[in-house]
Formats: structure tokens, C-alpha cells, sequence
């Protein structure tokens, strides 16, 4: 009779755990329903906290293609921003970057360009010259560039990419993932003036030639695509076609990476699904408007002594739509100081959804406001001493 029992018990779980994975697929199912990618690796991303969304083969090595001239951006724009160049800056365009086959923006050998224009070449014609004429005014020479490269690859953690040159030629043990691709790709997103460049479909460069040179965008998703603005495609026979795209919609950002494509219009539009996937499943909260009131910020015990803490500017963060997630904010003074002036900027104030910040914007003062000091603290512990 015991056993009897036992084995209608066990038969009984069997049946629950075939009834839960039958489930659990279902609603894997459901949650992937029309996201059939056919490239051979993708990936999205919310670029903002970094949450992966979907992912396919994210960490298998392919050759990447142009997509390798993100980095090359990445690089040249890090430049810039820290002022160890600039864009006005006048390049040089050497043998080696004429030669240079595939996509080009036709330049002569000895033609000086700015390094916005030559920035251009990469981000809208995906420029080879354009790419080895950055990398040798940045680095002395391709090859030290491409040491460059990989360094960088090294200190984001791009733990399974291996540069060989600038511009994504082929070449052997020249590979990337998708994953990788996503982190440079984050990380050029930090520098938003790119992107007046790579989201531009058609440009005209004139100045000093004879015969303009007419930039014509790879990215065909810039024109037909609804807020996308970047970041850079790719194709070789071995490659395929690759894609790192973003594209931005009331104020959500998102990022699709596709390589291996069959075709420009598989790998085209697998990203477009993902991105759309994207956006249907997030949105943006304001949390701080420039100028308004952050929070108010006590300066002494008995709380008369406060000044008001203004953002100095907006603060957009991205959120998973169905979710309550309760944001909390925290002020953090740059000094522990004795007074304040107006309209100074003595601090910032972070956005934490649990123990994850997700945002930050600085705060200045809306007044003048000494410090408590000791006098006024003692006659708050005597006050409250005789209140008590």
C-alpha cells in the first residue's frame, strides 16, 4: 500500500515538473514572440544602465568588418574631449591611406582635411583612408594606433576582441563578438557629438578640391528608420554584414548589435526588430528639470539654516515599463564648507533605484547661507533641552 502511494506521489511530480518546463518555454516563447533574428550573433542593449534585452550568440567570435571603426571613433573622439586634440585640427593624408581599398572618401595623397571632416569620412562613408589618416595623426602610425586599440579593448573589459588594423579590412585573428561591440559601443555613446556625424545621411566636402567629395551613409537606418542616429555598419565576404545601430525615441536610447548577417536587408532589418523591441519595453521619467528645486539641504540642527538645491540640468532615466521601482535621491556635497554662494555649484545629486544609482545631475545654490557653527548648535541643544 506504502508503495503503491509513494510511486502515484513521484508520478505526480513528474507530471508538475513536465507541466513547468512545458510552461516555462511558453512563456519564453512569449516573450521572444517575432524576434527570430537569422544573423548569426546579436544583441540590444538599454544603453543607459547597460541592461541586456536580448542576446544571440552575444559572445561568439566573428570578424567584425567597419564595425572595428568604432573604436577608431571612440579613440579620436576621447581625444577631442580631453582636449589633447582638436577638430579643427589639420590632417595630413599619407601613401598608406590612399592605397587603402574597399570604402573610402576618395582622398589624395597630401590632401589635408580637418579632423571633423576626416571623422565624417568614417562615420558616414565608413572611410578607410579616412580611419588610417586618424589613426596615424593620433597614434604616429597604423600600427601604434592598433596597440592603441587594443589597450582600450583591455580597459573596458572587450575580453574577446583582437584588432589588427583601424579600419576592419580583413585580416587574420582580426575578431570581435557582439557583447564587445556593445561596450565600445556604449562607451562612444558618452561622447554625443559623434553622432551629429554617423545620424547624417548625405554630405557634401568641398573646400580645397576640385571635384567635391559626396558622403553617402552606410547606415541606410538613419533615413529609414525612425530616430536612429548611428553608429556604424560593416561588410567582407567573411564578416557579412554587421551593424551597430542606435536610435533614440521620446527620450529612450537603445542599441542593437547584428553580425554575420546573410544580407544587408536580413542584417537591417534584425536590428530595426530589436530596437523596436526596445522601445516597447521601456520609457523615459524626468527626474530632474535645469534650474528647478532638487531637495532641500540643511546646513545646522535646527533646520533654519538650509539653502535649496537647483539641478544644473535635465536628468532623463530609462525604466522598464510594468514595473513600480520606487527612485530615491541622495545629496553629495563636494566640501564640508562654512558658506555658500548663490548660483554655485557645490555638489551633485544621485538617483538610486535600490541600491543602483541611474543617475546623476550636479546641484548649485539658490542663496547665500552660512554654515551652522558652534554657538548656534548649543543654543539648539539648550533650547531643545528645556523644550524637552
Amino acid at each position: 500500500m506504502k508503495e503503491c502511494f509513494k510511486r502515484k506521489i513521484s508520478l505526480f511530480l513528474v507530471v508538475i515538473f513536465i507541466i513547468s518546463l512545458i510552461t516555462g518555454v511558453k512563456v519564453n516563447a512569449e516573450e521572444n514572440k517575432g524576434l527570430d533574428v537569422e544573423a548569426r550573433s546579436a544583441l540590444l542593449i538599454e544603453p543607459i544602465s547597460g541592461n541586456i534585452l536580448y542576446e544571440k550568440n552575444s559572445h561568439e567570435k566573428f570578424a567584425p568588418a567597419s564595425v572595428t571603426k568604432i573604436m577608431t571613433m571612440l579613440l579620436t573622439m576621447e581625444a577631442v574631449d580631453s582636449g589633447k586634440i582638436k577638430l579643427e585640427d589639420k590632417v595630413t593624408c599619407s601613401e598608406n591611406a590612399k592605397k587603402m581599398g574597399g570604402s573610402t572618401m576618395l582622398l589624395d595623397i597630401g590632401e589635408i582635411r580637418t579632423v571633423e571632416e576626416l571623422l565624417k569620412g568614417v562615420g558616414i562613408a565608413s572611410g578607410n583612408d579616412a580611419a588610417v589618416a586618424l589613426a596615424e595623426y593620433l597614434g604616429g602610425s597604423e600600427e601604434a594606433f592598433v596597440q592603441i586599440m587594443n589597450k582600450r579593448c583591455e580597459e573596458l573589459g572587450m575580453k574577446d576582441t583582437i584588432f589588427k588594423n583601424c579600419n576592419g579590412l580583413p585580416a587574420s585573428g582580426h575578431v570581435s563578438t557582439a557583447y564587445d561591440i556593445g561596450i565600445m559601443s556604449m562607451e562612444l555613446l558618452k561622447h554625443p557629438t559623434i553622432l551629429k556625424y554617423t545620424g547624417t545621411y548625405m554630405e557634401t566636402i568641398s573646400e580645397g578640391r576640385k571635384s567635391p567629395i559626396e558622403l553617402v551613409n552606410h547606415n541606410k537606418l538613419v533615413r529609414f528608420f525612425k530616430g536612429c542616429d548611428g553608429l556604424k555598419t560593416g561588410y567582407t565576404e567573411e564578416a557579412k554584414y554587421c551593424i551597430s545601430a542606435t536610435a533614440v525615441r521620446d527620450n529612450v536610447r537603445m542599441l542593437s548589435v547584428i553580425m554575420g548577417a546573410p544580407t544587408y536587408k536580413i542584417r537591417n532589418r534584425d536590428a530595426s526588430m530589436l530596437l523596436n523591441h526596445g522601445f516597447s519595453k521601456f520609457y523615459s521619467k524626468k527626474l530632474a528639470t535645469k534650474d528647478e528645486e532638487v531637495e532641500k539641504v540643511v546646513l545646522d540642527k535646527s533646520g533654519e539654516k538650509f539653502f535649496m538645491a537647483k539641478a544644473n540640468g535635465d536628468l532623463n532615466v530609462t525604466l522598464e515599463k510594468g514595473k513600480e521601482e520606487e527612485v530615491t535621491s541622495k545629496i553629495e556635497l563636494n566640501a564640508d564648507r562654512k558658506s555658500y554662494k548663490e548660483g554655485e555649484t557645490v555638489g551633485s545629486c544621485k538617483f538610486y533605484i535600490g541600491d543602483k544609482e541611474v543617475g546623476q545631475v550636479e546641484i548649485y545654490t539658490d542663496r547665500d547661507i552660512k554654515k551652522g557653527g558652534v554657538i548656534d548648535n548649543l543654543k539648539y541643544n539648550i533650547k531643545n533641552m528645556f523644550n524637552n
